[in-house]
């Protein structure tokens, strides 16, 4: 069968594309532009490396398939490399070196996304990966993906019995399991890891049903089946649709990944569970798998974090949306507009304009629906942080202890104690062994009820008023911050935004920040400043590449690397510091402390002239909600240099050599050291 899938011109063999996983995929990206296939290589690349962002695409055997939904996709399309030397794309056991490229277009039809589906499952095959790791040329690749689409069966059906037979009357019996498979585009890592575990259950003598959640459709699993199940497996990246028919039943939840990588460990672990009392179980009526929410062995401080970023991720919405009206509403209305905006659109109409004129009546209106949505910062806070905890039972008593936080003044700070409350009551409540009758009433009734009296009680009676005096000192201490001490901070968060680019740090430095931003006032420009000085500070990395590759020092980077640095400008002008994320992976030790430099500098320049951003997010982008807009440029501008030129020095002076080992002098070590080179 013929596929417009993949043709001679998508296949790369045995090529050099270098080590950096982002510079592989934008080169596949580039075949895929090059034949027609996509309108844009760095709008293809940008939604492969989001995609490559949430999980590690590569898979046992020096298999990678990065893979994406983009609007720049024309149609579906396999591009394909062989290369060498090979690419380390997060596989357990090591680098890649047959990768496969699948982009598919925002609006794939259903018999294209079926056809990439059945390829993906035909890369858990040993005959046909050997194939391709022999094949001579180009057009060979192509026939093996021809002949691997015409015989791989159709995608198993959701609900297909994958792993066994039904248990025969009188054979011994055989553990009944159920998986769900799903990954965040539904092409690729849905179907492997539902064969993979099928494969698996099959060798172990485990039956098993698997529904796979993808792209190409999915069928439920048959009541009957579901019934018989003891055992839940979620290997997904993404909610499970319609998880309430699953409630009660032993669940192990991992990411989709882990389907490919140790299904054995999955179904043993699934195994365990039928007989353990105290195993996870999925909720009823939909809520959260108890315990499941994270895997097995998370710690409790990522889990905490985990739970705290998610709270302050569905937050900024309200922030960003509510800032942005606000600067909108100073910006017609003036600054004034506080005084009177509630007054103005009761009054007055657009037939009745104030005495300021229609600036004045948009002013207020621009303000008044900014004021509203930043008043629910902390009750969205709160509420997501218990959604984080508890799935949505957990989301009623959080809203209401974070408005019961409000009412205590007690800020952001009292929003964060009275999710983890909220959430803490709603999962315990949710772990009760109640009877059938009332299981119904649980997430609808009895825990937000409940939840709501126990986390609101104590915020009202023991916690709100030390929270509240708490908000009151660091809101004054930040109020009072000047000269020295001021610009120290400034440098701090500048350092944090620059550390790790997007991870743990980074995301630390940017909540502190948002978090605060409801606590800004004309009075009180302390948290805008702070939000001024991380945003600045982390458009600098993305800039400092962009100019160091494609104007200072273009030969001290790869054409890749050039590459992305055409696309880092765009990116670090709309503050997404990821964009220096292909620089700094190829070359961690001169990256990063180049930028934590810049990055320094320009918090520490933000906070020293009092500029202030009421905005969370857009960089030169939201210039209308910027205070001091010419010092905000100046100070990107200088931590953009600093950080542009010390990558430059880094790299022209600082090599990696051997370090003798202790022991007598083999190399056992590679370290940078200040080394003239040539150039």
């Amino acid at each position: 069968m013929s596929t417009p899938l993949i043709t001679p011109g998508l296949v790369a063999l045995d090529a050099d594309l270098g080590t950096d996983r982002a510079g592989v995929i934008r080169a596949l990206a580039e075949l895929v532009v090059v034949a027609g296939r996509a309108t844009s290589t760095d709008a293809l690349f940008a939604d492969a490396w989001a995609r490559e962002s949430k999980t590690d695409t590569g898979i046992p055997g020096g298999i990678a398939i990065p893979h994406c939904r983009s609007a720049a996709v024309t149609e579906p399309t396999l591009a394909m490399a062989r290369v060498a030397p090979l690419v380390d794309f997060g596989s357990d056991d090591g680098p890649a070196d047959l990768i496969f490229f699948i982009a598919a277009p925002d609006g794939a039809d259903q018999a294209h996304l079926v056809l990439l589906s059945k390829l993906a499952r035909s890369l858990i095959k040993p005959e046909f990966v050997e194939a391709l790791r022999s094949a001579p040329d180009a057009p060979a690749v192509v026939a093996l993906v021809d002949g691997a689409l015409s015989d791989a069966p159709v995608a198993v059906p959701a609900g297909e019995r994958a792993a066994t037979a039904p248990v025969e009357a009188g054979a011994a019996a055989k553990p009944v399991l159920i998986a769900v498979t799903s990954c965040a585009t539904g092409i690729a890592h849905t179907y492997m890891a539902a064969d993979s575990l099928a494969a698996t259950a099959k060798r172990l003598g485990v039956e098993l049903h698997v529904e796979t959640q993808g792209a190409s459709g999915a069928t439920p699993l048959a009541a009957d089946v579901v019934a018989a199940a003891q055992a839940v497996i979620f290997a997904v990246d993404v909610d499970v649709r319609d998880i309430g028919r699953f409630a009660g039943k032993p669940v192990i939840k991992a990411p989709v990944k882990r389907g490919i990588d140790a299904p054995e460990q999955l179904i043993n672990d699934a195994v365990t569970a039928i007989s353990n009392p105290n195993a996870p179980r999925v909720a009823a009526a939909g809520g959260s798998s108890t315990g499941a929410t994270a895997t097995k062995d998370a710690h409790v401080g990522q889990s905490i974090k985990r739970w705290l970023l998610t709270g302050v991720s569905y937050m900024i919405p309200f922030v960003a949306g509510g800032g942005l009206l606000i600067a909108l509403g100073f910006l017609l209305g003036g600054y004034d507009i506080t005084d009177n905006a509630g007054k103005i659109i009761v009054e007055n109409s657009l037939v009745n304009l104030p005495a300021g004129g229609l600036g004045a009546y948009l002013g207020a209106v621009a303000f008044s629906i900014g004021a509203a949505s930043m008043g629910f910062l902390v009750p969205a806070l709160a509420g997501f942080i218990a959604f984080a905890i508890a799935d949505r039972p957990g989301i009623a008593p959080g809203f209401v202890a974070g408005a019961v936080a409000l009412l205590m003044s007690a800020g952001f700070l009292g929003g964060l104690v009275g999710g983890l409350l909220a959430g803490g009551v709603a999962y315990g409540l949710g772990r009760l062994n109640v009877p059938r009758w009332l299981r119904g009433l649980m997430p609808v009734v009895i825990i937000p009820l409940i939840g709501s009296i126990v986390a609101s009680g104590l915020m009202i009676l023991v916690l709100g008023g030390p929270i509240a005096a708490l908000m009151n000192g660091l809101n004054g201490w930040l109020s009072g911050l000047t000269g020295v001490s001021a610009i120290l901070l400034g440098a701090i968060l500048g350092t944090m935004m620059a550390f790790d680019l997007g991870g743990p740090v980074n995301k630390v430095a940017y909540s502190f920040a948002v978090a605060g931003l409801g606590a800004g006032t004309l009075a009180n420009q302390a948290p805008w400043q702070i939000m001024a000085a991380v945003m600045a500070a982390g458009m600098v990395p993305p800039l400092a590449m962009a100019l160091a590759s494609t104007v200072l020092s273009r030969r001290s980077f790869t054409a890749v690397e050039r590459e992305n640095g055409k696309a880092a400008w765009l990116l670090g002008l709309a503050f997404i510091s990821e964009g220096a994320i292909p620089f700094a992976a190829a070359d961690l030790f001169r990256v990063i402390p180049a930028s934590i430099l810049g990055g320094a500098a320009t918090g520490a320049l933000i906070m020293a002239t009092g500029v202030t951003s009421q905005a969370p997010h857009g960089g030169l982008f939201v210039f209308f909600a910027i205070g001091n807009f010419g010092m905000f440029l100046l100070s990107i501008l200088v931590g953009t240099v600093i950080t542009a030129v010390a990558v430059v020095l880094l790299k022209r002076f600082a090599r990696r050599r051997p370090v003798d080992a202790a022991d007598g002098g083999e190399a056992s070590a590679a370290a940078v050291v200040a080394e003239p080179v040539t150039v």
